[in-house]
């Protein structure tokens, strides 16, 4: 059984996915960029500004679902440019207290409407 996760504090989704799935205790949380759900713009700035907004994205979905930042057990970073690791890194560890997630963080070709970051995660009740 699978179970729908939705705030309106978050951006809402653009196509055919959800903000995030509960599925046997877990939550998968889609993909998040650095969209103000208030303005429906990006955070302005750069890779830290962005940073900062895709992970307030992923705590107001995962807080509709009555989790926190640490229930995450695996985070992906998707980063327009590997050369925008070290500022996305200084700004994800603060959002984790103690032990840290399983990640991945990879540059791609491209991400949607030219973001430098785009963040999804897998958390655990």
């Amino acid at each position: 059984m699978k179970k729908v996760i939705f705030t309106e504090k978050a951006p809402a989704a653009i196509g055919p996915y959800s903000q995030a799935i509960e599925a046997n205790g877990m939550v998968f949380v889609s993909g998040q960029l650095p969209v103000d759900p208030a303005t429906g713009e990006f955070a302005p700035g750069g890779v830290t500004e962005q940073t900062t907004q895709s992970f307030e994205n992923i705590k107001n979905i995962l807080a509709a679902a009555g989790l926190t930042t640490a229930n995450i057990v695996k985070t992906t970073v998707f980063l327009a440019d590997m050369s925008l690791f070290a500022e996305m890194n200084a700004v994800y560890a603060k959002y984790f207290d103690g032990d840290f997630p399983a990640r991945s963080a990879v540059a791609v070709k491209a991400l949607p409407k030219n973001a430098l970051v785009e963040i999804e995660c897998i958390a655990v009740k």
